[in-house]
């Protein structure tokens, strides 16, 4: 089984950068702005490569865990549509030409993929070590999902991140896009471009969202394989579904209840773990009632108020 594990593991990282590093040097080898018909084609790729494997892993580690793959692997989906609205967000503050959304976008959830990373293996280790971790991720989510339910969700100003105003204060930075690079020299010296101030923006701001998402995850299982490997299927889709619906996010707007009540759910799971037993089908079932009702809902009143 561990050898299996560890297979399963060197070809899902050799498959995902594999698939990275053709999508940067060849398929957008050059900058150009990215189309709703690339974009749906790499959103079926990705999503058809995640079942794909999560078919391997129903078939090589047993129908419980292909289970808690999928459903990790869609609680993730659901909770990074917020992070669109933040994209969103930075992208206008910063007025960042469409031609350079998708550079962005590359290298910020590559770093997400390596943040994530760290604090899957950090939380996991905290659970094996100290249980009780698990009751404090419970709470953390119930907190924060009855907290958006009444209070709302978190607002964003890229103006008062606090890396970016460490940042600034360090390294000199440019008004000028140079050309999609990240830095460029001006009177013979090193500066950073906005095109790197806004990546740094993107980065810290997933740390944000990372927070609340994969404790949720914990929820459904906490085998790191299952954890990490769902994880990063789902964000590695979240950079093409940030193409295919930026321009219809306003209409989403009863999603930050679903979001909402997926968390409050999914921590109310963890506090009663030891004493009431809720299976992977069950959770899987109420998180897409909630996600998929609030925005059938949401679809439904936004195309009233349009028409």
């Amino acid at each position: 089984m561990f050898e299996q594990r560890i297979i399963l593991f060197i070809v899902f990282n050799i498959v995902v950068f594999g698939m990275l590093f053709i999508d940067l040097k060849v398929v957008h080898r050059k900058s150009h702005v990215v189309s709703m018909k690339e974009a749906a084609i790499w959103s079926v790729v990705w999503t058809a490569v995640a079942m794909v494997f999560n078919a391997y892993v129903w078939y090589d580690l047993g129908q419980q865990k292909g289970l808690d793959f999928f459903t990790s692997y869609f609680i993730e989906r659901a909770l990074s549509v917020d992070n669109l609205f933040v994209f969103v967000i930075i992208f206008k503050y910063f007025s960042v030409p469409p031609l350079y959304h998708h550079k962005i976008l590359y290298w910020g959830i590559l770093g997400a993929v390596i943040m994530r990373a760290i604090f899957i293996l950090s939380g996991i280790a905290m659970i094996t070590k100290f249980y009780f971790v698990m009751y404090i991720f419970g709470a953390f989510l119930v907190i924060t999902g009855i907290k958006m339910l009444f209070i709302g969700d978190k607002e964003i100003h890229p103006e008062r991140n606090i890396v970016l105003k460490i940042l600034r204060r360090f390294i000199p930075i440019t008004n000028s896009y140079s050309s999609g690079k990240f830095f460029t020299k001006e009177n013979g010296k090193m500066v950073a471009t906005v095109l790197f101030v806004v990546l740094i923006v993107v980065e810290t701001t997933d740390v944000v969202f990372a927070i609340d998402s994969i404790p949720a995850v914990f929820g459904i299982t906490t085998d790191v394989l299952i954890v990490y490997t769902s994880n990063i299927f789902a964000i590695l889709g979240l950079r093409v579904l940030y193409f295919l619906l930026s321009n219809m996010m306003d209409r989403f707007c009863y999603l930050g209840i679903g979001v909402a009540l997926v968390l409050t759910i999914i921590g109310i799971k963890m506090l009663l773990i030891d004493f009431v037993h809720i299976s992977t089908l069950t959770s899987l079932g109420l998180i897409t009632l909630f996600i998929g009702g609030s925005i059938v809902i949401s679809l439904i009143k936004t195309k009233k108020v349009e028409s």
